[in-house]
């Protein structure tokens, strides 16, 4: 496969560009980037001149509007066209286009708000997803749906992963948009050295959404991109596997772990009127082994530190 020419969407992103950069160290020589400026993806006819520039043979399509529940509160019709419209034009165009295998990048908010844990593929739609991030995950979803009945109807190979909330150096720190683990580093770091954030007796302080006790499953941007990279080579069914690290963490847990490893020394206020988001995640990561022979690699702690090195050197 190295010689197969891949076009990746959205690959000047987070995970695209770690994508990339192992994709290179594998020895696969034609990597296409897709992505803005250059190509508006909900645009059909940006996405048939990115298929005339490219001429690929196999698509991963990471390209998405994403954000954490603040800007999914603020823009959910915003989050359910851009991502639809997204993924059923470059699948249907690779269709029409006789491409070799078309991998979709899911989201872990498609599956349904009370999943029992560990979430299994096969309870992926025994319910409706947690309100906030419902348009997202439904939008990302339907190239599930897309996938399966192009298959069946055209014997179109695509395959669909489920990636679970990604981390890691290069990640998006803007707090608009930005997902819990980027947002706390920031505060955290930023707080110690900004007097914006510091209260009256002069001690820093932050603050955080929610109660503290829903839980995260944090799967570091390396271990994704191999994970991906795995499914191209040696997945060709439409059943959608998980991708993770298969462990569970309290978002209470995660921000005394934060403010250990980034040595924050001040307040923390909780900011219980906020919402949790959906109670718990964790996926069962069995299929991945399986069928892909991956297992993730990097230790959470481990992972921390690697991303509060990279915001610290570029802040």
């Amino acid at each position: 496969m190295k010689d197969k020419r891949i076009t990746i969407t959205g690959g000047k992103g987070f995970l695209g560009t770690h994508l990339i950069h192992k994709l290179k160290e594998k020895g696969y020589k034609y990597r296409y980037i897709a992505d803005i400026p250059e190509y508006d993806l909900v645009k059909h006819e940006d996405i048939k001149r990115m298929y005339d520039d490219s001429n690929p043979d196999i698509v991963i399509h990471l390209a998405a509007r994403v954000g954490g529940i603040g800007f999914n509160q603020e823009n959910p019709a915003t989050l359910f066209y851009e991502n639809l419209m997204m993924g059923i034009q470059i699948l249907h165009e690779g269709y029409l286009r006789k491409i070799e295998k078309f991998v979709a990048i899911g989201t872990i908010c498609a599956y349904p708000k009370f999943t029992p844990v560990p979430f299994k593929e096969e309870d992926l739609w025994n319910g409706y997803p947690e309100e906030t991030n419902a348009p997202y995950g439904l939008a990302k979803k339907m190239m599930l749906v897309q996938s399966q009945a192009y298959r069946q109807q055209y014997g179109f190979n695509s395959i669909f992963l489920l990636p679970v909330n990604l981390y890691g150096p290069g990640d998006n720190f803007d707090p608009r948009s930005s997902h819990v683990i980027p947002a706390l580093i920031k505060k955290c770091i930023d707080a110690m050295s900004n007097n914006e954030f510091r209260i009256t007796n002069n001690e820093p302080q932050i603050t955080v959404w929610g109660t503290g006790k829903a839980t995260r499953e944090f799967f570091y941007v390396e271990d994704a991109a191999e994970a991906i990279i795995l499914a191209m080579e040696r997945y060709n069914k439409s059943d959608p596997v998980n991708i993770g690290a298969g462990f569970e963490i309290s978002i209470t847990e995660l921000v005394e772990l934060i403010v250990e490893l980034t040595d924050f020394k001040g307040r923390i206020v909780w900011v219980k009127t906020k919402p949790d988001g959906q109670p718990r995640r964790m996926l069962d990561t069995s299929k991945a082994e399986k069928e892909l022979g991956f297992k993730a690699k990097t230790g959470f702690e481990e992972g921390l530190k690697k991303t509060i090195e990279w915001y610290r050197n570029r802040r």
